[in-house]
C-alpha cells in the first residue's frame, strides 16, 4: 500500500504509517530496528532495493531521507516536507518512508526523522555514497548506534580510509571492510590447518581498491610482518599470499567468483568466494550492532600507517610495501589472533 503526503509533517506521517498497517491487515509492529537512508534522487532507489532485500531477514523501518536544497535563492528559503509511505509489496513484514525535504529543511533532516524512529529500538544509518566527514557528528549519525559508509564511492578510497581512521567512533563501519569477510574467514581457516610462523605476506588488488588496503592493513595488525601490497587488474582482491617456513600459503581468485586455496603439503582447493551483491553486505551489518574492533584496528592502522593506494603510480603490476614497521606487540601467533578476528564477524 502507498500512500502520498505533499507538504506534511512527521505526526501526519506517523498517522499514514497506522493507517496502513491497518488497512494491510498487520496493525502490530514486528520490526527490530529503524534503517535511515541518508541519499540523493539518483542513488535512492538502488539503495533501497538493497535495503527491501536486507530487510527480509532484519524487519525494519526504513527511513530514506532525500534532501532537496532547491536552486533558486526562493528555493533555498522554503521548508516543504513530501513523504511517501510504502506498506506491504516489495516492503515486506517491514515499512518504509521516503522523506523529501526541501528547501531549509534539507539541512535539518534529523528534525524530521527522530519523530518517525520506532521506539527502544536500535537506529542504524547508512550513506550509500557522500558520507559526512565526521559521521559520529552528523545530526542523523548521532542518533544510531551503527553508522555505515563506503570509502568505494569516493573518488580516493585510501585517502578516504585515513579520513575515516582519523574521525572513528565506536558504531561506525565500511562496507569496503564488510566485503572481505569470506576472505579473513578463509585465511583464518588455513592458518588454523597450518601451524607455522609467518614471515611476510603479500596482497594483491586493484588499484584504488578500499577493500585491499583494509584486507593488507588486518593482516599488518594481526600477524606483526612486513605486508607488501601488489596492483591487479583484477576485480577486487585477487590473491592473497603468506610466505612460511616451507613455502607460501596462497589464496588466488583470478576471476569473481571461484578462488584456490594452496596449502604447502596439502591438496589445493577450490573456494567459493563471490563478489556479494550491496544488499548481503547491509544484512551482514545488521547481524551486529556493537562496535566492531577488528574494523577499528584495521581503519586505525591504516591511518597511522600513512598507506596511499596505487602502487608504483604508472596503473602497471607493481609491489610496494603496505606500511611502516609493525610494532612488535604484534608479533605471536598469528593463526590464533587472525582466527580470532575472523571468527568475531563471520
Amino acid at each position: 500500500m502507498n500512500i502520498d503526503l505533499t507538504d506534511t509533517t512527521s505526526s501526519q506521517i506517523n498517522s499514514a504509517l497506522i493507517r496502513a498497517r491497518r488497512t494491510t491487515g498487520s496493525p502490530a509492529v514486528g520490526m527490530v530496528l529503524t534503517m535511515v537512508i541518508v541519499t540523493d534522487e539518483g542513488n535512492h532507489y538502488d539503495a533501497l532495493k538493497a535495503a527491501n532485500e536486507a530487510s527480509k531477514e532484519h524487519p525494519s523501518r526504513t527511513l530514506v531521507v532525500i534532501g532537496r536544497p532547491g536552486r533558486s535563492r526562493r528555493e533555498r528559503a522554503s521548508a516543504r516536507l513530501d513523504a511517501e509511505v510504502r506498506v506491504g509489496g516489495d516492503t515486506g513484514i517491514g515499512e518504509t518512508v521516503l522523506l523529501r525535504l526541501h528547501g531549509e529543511l534539507a539541512a535539518h533532516a534529523h528534525s524530521a526523522v527522530l519523530p518517525l524512529l520506532l521506539p527502544d529500538a536500535p537506529v542504524v544509518v547508512w550513506w550509500p555514497e557522500d558520507a559526512p566527514a565526521h559521521p559520529s557528528d552528523d545530526p542523523l549519525g548521532a542518533l544510531a548506534q551503527r553508522r555505515i559508509t563506503d570509502a568505494a564511492t569516493s573518488e580516493d578510497p585510501a585517502a578516504e580510509l585515513a579520513r575515516r581512521a582519523a574521525v572513528y567512533s565506536p558504531g561506525d563501519t565500511d562496507l569496503a571492510w564488510t566485503r572481505i569477510t569470506p576472505w579473513r574467514s578463509v585465511l583464518a581457516a588455513a592458518l588454523d590447518q597450518k601451524h607455522a610462523p609467518i614471515s611476510a605476506a603479500e596482497v594483491e588488488g586493484e588499484d584504488h581498491s578500499p577493500s585491499t588496503e583494509l584486507l593488507a592493513d588486518w593482516l599488518g595488525v594481526r600477524l606483526g610482518v612486513p605486508v607488501s601490497r601488489v596492483v591487479s587488474p583484477g576485480p577486487g582482491i585477487t590473491a592473497v599470499r603468506l610466505t612460511v617456513e616451507d613455502g607460501t600459503i596462497r589464496l588466488e581468485r583470478p576471476d569473481s567468483s571461484l578462488a584456490t586455496l594452496a596449502v604447502p603439503g596439502q591438496p589445493d582447493r577450490h573456494v567459493a568466494l563471490n563478489r556479494r551483491p550491496t544488499s548481503e553486505l547491509i544484512a551482514e551489518e545488521l547481524r551486529r550492532l556493537d562496535p566492531d574492533e577488528a574494523y577499528a584496528q584495521a581503519v586505525r592502522f591504516h591511518g597511522a600507517a600513512g598507506r596511499v593506494a596505487g602502487g608504483n603510480g604508472h596503473g602497471g603490476p607493481a609491489a610496494r610495501p603496505a606500511a611502516a614497521v609493525r610494532p612488535k606487540a604484534a608479533v605471536g601467533k598469528p593463526q590464533e589472533r587472525v582466527g580470532k578476528a575472523a571468527g568475531s564477524d563471520s
